[in-house]
């Protein structure tokens, strides 16, 4: 008996008992279960969806179709947003200096203004070069010649860094606080009318997206109820030995998944064929202007955020359909 004693008190501290060894396997083997399960599902719900190729096809490029409108505007967008920041037809300013600027002191003004926040770049223009310019340009040089001096004053033309019309202002009305300053001249109105037909489309893509995100989920959640309505009998039996709500909405949820990835590969493919197709007129238009571009396409992030939202909006409009119509569906 009390070796029996002994043998109990020196059993080796820190080990699992075999129950807790057990519920630990079955916890890691339910867990194992449960994702092999929703994989089963999930290849299960795609083999379905290619069996019927031609009609999950008509789904998956109406879907596309929805998806890549609003991304090709929106692409569009940033790329015209990209090229009014580097083509030459960018807004300069126009710095005319006072009659008694000496051609050093413009110089030297010049570029002081070259290390100012908000410029780029300056270029100064003597009397003599703006005469010379303004004769080449305006073929009036016999006119100019006859006059008893030169009535044209020095330039400094500044580059500015900033693009929004209230930073450009705010430039304008620093650079007039100068002395050396006798006016200061930049067309503005050009700028903001980029910029508010910029914001207009922005908004406009914005409108777009939404209601063809919207019209992605209906489309899903119709398609999900027909498959719903088509698999009745199935559901009915499913429920009738025991499969609970969560087992049986399952396949359809992948279901939607598919769709709206698969839609979503194909929003990718025609967004990226529509800027290969604009890309030699763009790339024309530019060049027209002395400039080169081209056109920014779809990074790798951006093309799988729009599968995963593709996908993200299947789901949605999957649990939007099976939950109206699955809990209608009960055994008899």
């Amino acid at each position: 008996m009390s070796e029996t004693k002994r043998r109990v008190r020196t059993r080796p501290q820190g080990k699992e008992s075999p129950a807790g060894t057990g519920a630990s396997q079955a916890s890691g083997g339910s867990i194992a279960s449960w994702a092999v399960n929703h994989m089963i599902v999930a290849r299960q719900s795609l083999a379905g969806l290619l069996d019927t190729f031609v009609s999950s096809l008509m789904t998956w490029l109406v879907i596309g179709i929805a998806l890549a409108l609003p991304t090709i505007l929106y692409l569009l967008l940033a790329n015209v947003g990209e090229l009014t920041s580097t083509f030459e037809g960018k807004p300069r300013i126009s710095v005319y200096l006072a009659d008694q600027v000496t051609v050093d002191e413009g110089e030297a003004f010049s570029r002081s203004l070259d290390r100012l926040e908000g410029v780029a770049s300056t270029k100064f223009i003597s009397p003599d070069d703006a005469l010379t310019e303004f004769k080449a340009m305006s073929g009036f040089g016999d006119v100019l010649e006859a006059l008893p001096g030169n009535p044209l004053p020095a330039v400094v033309e500044v580059v500015p860094s900033v693009e929004q019309p209230a930073e450009l202002r705010l430039l304008v009305t620093g650079l007039s606080s100068h002395p050396e300053v006798s006016r200061v001249s930049v067309d503005l109105e050009w700028v903001e009318r980029l910029f508010a037909l910029l914001t207009l489309g922005e908004r406009f893509v914005t409108a777009l997206a939404f209601f063809l995100s919207l019209g992605v989920l209906l489309s899903i959640g119709n398609t999900i109820r027909l498959a719903i309505e088509n698999r009745r009998s199935e559901i009915e039996v499913v429920k009738l030995v025991g499969g609970t709500d969560s087992f049986v909405r399952r396949p359809f949820l992948y279901l939607g998944f598919w769709y709206g990835f698969g839609g979503a590969v194909i929003a990718v493919v025609m967004v990226e064929a529509s800027l290969v197709f604009l890309g030699g007129p763009v790339d024309r238009l530019v060049h027209s202007y002395h400039d080169r571009f081209v056109l920014s396409g779809l990074g790798p992030g951006t093309a799988i955020t729009l599968m995963i939202t593709g996908g993200l909006l299947g789901v949605l409009g999957a649990v939007v359909a099976v939950s109206r119509h699955l809990h209608a569906i009960e055994p008899r």
